[in-house]
C-alpha cells in the first residue's frame, strides 16, 4: 500500500474559502439557507464553510449533522452493525436551501441515503451538494454543485480526508492498494 498526500492545511482552507464563495454566488447570498454535513467528517466541513461564509458575510449560518446509517442499501454487506450517531438538525427544513456536505463523493449511494435522511427533517426548497472531492466511479445518477476538487482515482485507489477536529491534522491522501 503507498499513501500519497495531495493537500495539506493551507490547501484545505483555500479550498474550504472558494466552496464557501461558491455556495454563496450560487445562492444568490444567506437567505434561507442551511449547511448539513453527513457524518462524520462533512459535519466537520459544514461548520468550516459556514464559518467562512460567516466570516466575509458577516451573518451566522445555521448548520447541522446527519446521520444516514438507517438510510444505507449495504447495511446486510456491511460487517458488524454500524454505530448510529445523533443527527442535530437545528430546524425545519421546510422551505430552505439545504447544501448537503461531504468529504468524498464515489458511488453515489452516501448521497441517496442522505437525501432520504434528510426528509425527516421538512420539505426543502432545493437541496445542493457540495463535496470536499470528487473521485468519480459514480453508480447512482449524483452530481455535485460543489466540488472543492476532482481527484480522478483507480478502482485501486481511495481517497482519505484527515481533518484537525476528528484526527488531529489536516490532509488529503491518495492510498493505493497493490493488486
Amino acid at each position: 500500500m503507498s499513501i500519497t498526500v495531495i493537500q495539506e492545511a493551507n490547501e484545505i482552507e483555500r479550498t474550504i474559502r472558494r466552496l464557501a464563495h461558491e455556495v454563496i454566488e450560487n445562492n444568490q447570498g444567506t437567505s434561507e439557507l442551511i449547511l448539513i454535513g453527513i457524518l462524520t467528517r462533512g459535519a466537520t466541513l459544514a461548520e468550516r464553510i459556514a464559518t467562512e461564509i460567516g466570516n466575509f458575510e458577516n451573518v451566522q449560518i445555521p448548520t447541522g449533522a446527519l446521520d444516514i446509517v438507517l438510510h444505507r442499501d449495504d447495511l446486510k454487506m456491511s460487517g458488524p452493525a454500524p454505530k448510529l450517531q445523533k443527527s442535530t438538525i437545528p430546524k425545519s427544513l421546510d422551505g430552505m436551501t439545504v447544501v448537503l456536505v461531504d468529504d468524498v463523493l464515489y458511488t453515489g449511494r452516501t448521497c441517496r441515503a442522505a437525501l432520504d435522511a434528510l426528509m425527516n427533517y421538512g420539505r426543502p426548497a432545493s437541496v445542493r451538494l457540495a463535496v470536499y472531492i470528487d473521485r468519480g466511479h459514480r453508480e447512482l445518477p449524483i452530481r455535485p454543485d460543489f466540488i472543492g476538487r476532482n481527484i480522478p482515482t483507480a478502482p485501486n485507489q481511495s481517497i482519505l480526508v484527515e481533518l484537525n477536529e476528528i484526527d488531529g491534522v489536516d490532509r488529503v491522501s491518495v492510498i493505493e492498494e497493490e493488486l
